[in-house]
């Protein structure tokens, strides 16, 4: 479960006065009538989801552990972002196992693609290519590179080598793979890239870095089963929606989603894909920022402490470290450090924490949320990214807005097409 706390959250209303008007949103969620509802698949999809297909991506995934040193993943957005949050917070960012997991297609810099072309040229390797359409002009560039160097090293084995996750039945990459025989795992009509992450998107990634997708899922089928409840008291996930348009009426324009643990940044790097393309139109929306403290906090800790109060905290913490280490006692102690000796590194992160949360709050006057997580399983993981689903769509609907389209991203490619000329 996902625990909310409101004790530092500053705040100026009674969270239950919204209860009516959840129980009415809750209502278009669940039966699906609100707006985007043809996208709404996610809603149960912890239960609905193709079972021969999932035992098919466990079969492939073996495959690629057996054969690979390294599996290039290569897609942009949803197509990437939920599959690396999960890998790192789940393994860490050096874990020791293959395939070695490598995101690519997701930008234009020539200096990344061209490096990791030659990483991987003496390299055994796969290809996992994402796209509904098969047309995401950052991933088709990086694709045409990999695909030439696949059938370069391998010949006729080219396209065991190549797997292709894609719409189910048309679109470029679809016709492609027909073609050229690479096996193929379905992108669901009903359910956007930035809520895919449980889909074969996230999972076939996710299950080549040794991750066991079946807790995950189990992780997201009890946080569905949970939050079917609408009430307040007991739903967290519309505990945090609430707080969101709460701390918007307190004159709060940006949150910051932050996390003490490096291996949870692409946590928060997700979490900006699925609020800011899901809330941020039509002249609303709360800009979403993110931080990795301590470390973040000798750059931006100075801002949030005494800096314009434009912007709120939300704490993403997790009780138990994945791994902790027990600080050293050094007899000489000339870097003065033995009042430490004998103490967790987690303690230690968890006392700079509070120290941080009581300056914030108590000296900074900046409203924190906190949201706690038991552990980096993955359980864990399948539970928090439904429960940020589940709040994402509520908080959007309490805009009256659609959560699953994203008009705005079209206008930077048109013009960007024009100026490659694309006809």
């Amino acid at each position: 479960m996902i625990k909310v706390e409101t004790k530092y959250a500053l705040l100026q209303e009674d969270l239950l006065s919204y209860q009516e008007e959840v129980n009415r949103i809750h209502e278009m969620i669940d039966n699906k009538t609100g707006k985007g509802n043809d996208f709404l698949g996610w809603v149960d999809w912890p239960d609905t989801y193709d079972k021969e297909e999932f035992e098919r991506i466990i079969e492939v995934s073996e495959e690629v552990k057996a054969n690979a040193d390294v599996l290039l993943v290569c897609g942009i957005g949803g197509s990437y972002l939920g599959a690396r949050s999960a890998i790192e917070m789940m393994n860490g960012l050096y874990p020791q196992r293959k395939p070695e997991i490598i995101f690519i297609g997701n930008t234009f810099s020539s200096t990344y693609l061209k490096q990791v072309c030659d990483y991987i040229k003496d390299k055994s390797f796969y290809v996992n290519v994402i796209s509904k359409s098969g047309t995401t002009t950052e991933t088709s560039i990086a694709f045409r590179f990999l695909k030439n160097m696949v059938e370069e090293k391998y010949g006729e084995e080219a396209s065991q080598r190549i797997i292709a996750t894609t719409d189910k039945a048309r679109g470029t990459l679809k016709a492609l793979a027909a073609q050229k025989g690479y096996r193929t795992f379905v992108i669901p009509d009903d359910i956007g890239g930035r809520y895919s992450v449980f889909t074969a998107v996230g999972l076939l990634p996710i299950a080549c870095a040794g991750v066991d997708i079946r807790e995950l899922m189990r992780g997201s089928k009890a946080a569905m089963d949970d939050f079917r409840n609408p009430d307040l008291h007991v739903n967290s996930a519309y505990q945090y929606a609430v707080l969101r348009r709460m701390m918007e009426k307190q004159g709060k324009s940006a949150e910051m989603l932050v996390t003490y643990d490096l291996s949870m940044t692409m946590i928060t790097e997700w979490w900006k894909q699925l609020f800011g393309e899901s809330e941020g139109k039509e002249g609303k929306g709360i800009l979403p920022t993110s931080g990795t403290f301590s470390t973040d906090l000798h750059s931006l800790g100075q801002f949030v402490q005494e800096g314009k109060k434009m912007l709120f905290e939300t704490l993403l913490l997790v009780e138990k470290p994945m791994l902790d280490m027990t600080f050293p006692t050094d007899d000489e102690n000339l870097d003065n450090m033995n009042y430490l000796s004998g103490k967790s590194i987690d303690w230690v992160n968890k006392m700079a924490c509070l120290g941080t949360l009581e300056a914030h709050v108590e000296q900074g006057n900046v409203p924190n949320i906190v949201l706690t997580l038991e552990d980096n399983s993955a359980y864990s993981y399948g539970y928090m990214i439904y429960f940020f689903f589940k709040a994402c769509a509520m908080s959007c609907y309490m805009l009256d807005i659609n959560p699953f389209n994203q008009p705005g991203v079209e206008v930077y490619k048109k013009n960007m097409f024009r100026l490659l000329g694309k006809e």
